[in-house]
């Protein structure tokens, strides 16, 4: 089993930034990547940029340039710096882990970006 747990949301103006955390319990044995989705209202659920095992990663093309996804295996971490940030950034935002068997998916971080 995989427990995640995410921190660093909240509101900021456009133009900020905000960091995100996400820490995964138990064992990172089998993960094949580790990555941020976000879903805002009425809209489906969207990759935001994810990291492999191997460290490569792969970014929304509406924040390329502005996200960036890294991650501290030791800890089990993975995070996203979010810079100038657009109010069309506005979403909750959900932690993955993809393992061999399955996805476990953290409890979701509000982000709200003001005009």
């Amino acid at each position: 089993q995989v427990q995640l747990v995410e921190s660093g949301g909240g509101l900021v103006q456009a133009g900020g930034s905000l960091r995100l955390s996400c820490g995964a319990s138990g064992s990172s044995f089998g993960i094949n990547a580790m990555g941020w989705y976000r879903q805002a209202p009425g809209k489906q659920r969207e990759l935001v940029a994810a990291i492999t095992s191997g460290g490569s990663t792969n970014y929304a093309d509406s924040v390329k340039g502005r996200f960036t996804i890294s991650k501290d295996n030791a800890k089990n971490t993975v995070y996203l710096q979010m810079n100038s940030l657009k109010p069309e950034d506005t979403a909750v935002y959900y932690c993955n882990v993809n393992k061999l068997w399955g996805d476990y998916w953290g409890q979701g971080t509000q982000v709200t970006v003001s005009s």
